[in-house]
């Protein structure tokens, strides 16, 4: 279906064909992706727009303080903005598979830099309420069910299924250096001037990408048929992606721990107050710590070059179990250098779920399947956090993070093996050239059906 590259124009895959296709791509340049292009335009909008929507989100938690003094209302803006996902997450997709994806993102892009004006504006002139924040919240969550499975599947048709594994993964390292900047400038411009040009600058730095996506050549893309529309496409998608054990799991996988894995906002708060009596310094060191983590492993991932299935599970499985381990850090600097290790894997977990899924995907089912993985990865945090939080509070912040840990070391583990089942493997541990290995092989009689899993 496409016409710029003969992989996508495939049929469906079965978990071989998915497998082969991840793995073709070998280790190659950092930012090779970068070479492209359209996709260059893309990322240089994205590093100005991603800096600015983390300036936002700062801001309008401050803005939303100082008007009500309430940290309850604070979470009301948050739960607003991800309730759009919730509800209307696998619509979003359905629409995405159905639309040109760069007018799309014109249109999303826009509504999004208006959002934020329109904030300016109130605070600026003094007339904000909270409810105004309590509503564009929400707007913004509106165009965050478009927004994202469409960013999510015009990667592949910038770049191609070759440059994807890269691409996804530069787009992760575009974000996390964000997560660093933005919150500083923030603070600094909060501080100095107000949080209404906070909001001005969110605003205005959505001209960037806008106007990267102005400037693409349009013969250039690797363009995928629209699907038409047409009655139960939702039903078809979910259909799609139940029939698939390459697809569902990488996708439950991704559920559980970012449901319970990712609640960092509820444990890293705890041990700053609580365990170790360190302060906000505290809370700011270690979220740094991770987000320097987090860039290192999506800088490792672009590199890489391939989305190995086992790469997933083991990087999910290493993950779960520095959760663990950090759970039981008896000292305040060793718990914090453990963010950095948990940001890698953490990332990784993210960026190979999504390539392996985005290339096992038919191009014409490639929205919905991206709208599902997204809402239950974005999603799974809000619904998690509340019982988390309630164990946390109840048995300390120990038992609560290595909760974390323990579930999302199990599922890794379940749906490896679960994985290996199905693509006709056995667990194998033994030794390699004097240190341990552990791997899944083929079973006797059987030919290899998944050998990444």
């Amino acid at each position: 279906m496409s016409t710029g590259s003969g992989a996508d124009s495939a049929p469906a895959p079965t978990t071989h064909d998915s497998q082969t296709a991840t793995d073709s791509p070998r280790k190659s340049s950092m930012f090779s992706s970068l070479k492209v292009r359209n996709y260059r335009l893309f990322f240089m909008g994205q590093v100005v727009s991603n800096t600015g929507t983390w300036m936002q989100r700062i801001a309008q938690d401050w803005l939303v303080l100082s008007l009500t003094g309430s940290s309850a209302a604070v979470g009301i803006t948050t739960a607003l903005q991800f309730l759009p996902m919730l509800l209307f997450g696998l619509y979003g997709g359905v629409l995405v598979d159905r639309l040109p994806k760069r007018p799309t993102l014109l249109c999303t892009q826009s509504a999004m830099a208006l959002t934020g004006l329109a904030l300016a504006a109130l605070t600026l002139t003094g007339q904000v309420q909270v409810w105004h924040v309590y509503v564009a919240a929400f707007a913004m969550g509106l165009a965050t069910v478009v927004d994202n499975p469409a960013r999510q599947s015009f990667v592949s048709e910038m770049v191609g299924p070759r440059q994807l594994q890269n691409a996804v993964s530069l787009n992760s390292a575009n974000f996390q250096s964000a997560r660093l900047i933005g919150p500083a400038v923030a603070g600094v411009m909060i501080t100095g001037v107000g949080t209404g040009w906070a909001f001005l600058a969110n605003g205005l730095s959505f001209a960037a990408p806008i106007t990267g996506l102005l400037l693409m050549r349009a013969r250039e893309l690797h363009v995928v048929e629209r699907t038409p529309r047409g009655k139960g496409q939702l039903r078809e998608g979910l259909r799609y992606v139940a029939g698939r054990p390459d697809l569902i799991w990488p996708i439950v996988l991704v559920g559980f721990i970012g449901t319970f894995g990712f609640n960092f906002p509820v444990w890293l708060s705890a041990y700053a107050d609580d365990v170790f009596r360190a302060g906000a310094g505290a809370y700011s060191l270690f979220n740094t710590v991770m987000a320097v983590g987090s860039l290192v492993g999506a800088l490792l991932a672009a590199r890489r070059g391939t989305a190995r299935l086992r790469v997933l599970i083991a990087a999910a499985a290493a993950f779960g179990a520095l959760e663990i381990v950090a759970a039981l850090a008896p000292q305040y600097w060793l718990f914090a250098l453990l963010m950095a290790p948990i940001g890698v894997f953490g990332l990784t977990v993210n960026v190979t779920a999504n390539t392996a899924v985005q290339m096992a995907t038919d191009p014409a089912m490639r929205g919905r399947v991206m709208s599902l993985f997204m809402m239950v990865f974005m999603g799974g945090t809000p619904l998690g956090a509340p019982l988390v939080g309630w164990v946390t509070d109840t048995w300390g912040a120990r038992i609560g993070f290595a909760f974390g840990g323990v579930i999302s070391l199990a599922a890794a583990v379940t749906i490896g093996l679960v994985l290996g089942r199905v693509g006709g493997l056995r667990l194998s541990v033994g030794w390699h050239r004097g240190h341990p290995q552990v791997r899944f092989v083929p079973r006797e009689g059987r030919e290899e059906l998944a050998p990444a899993a």
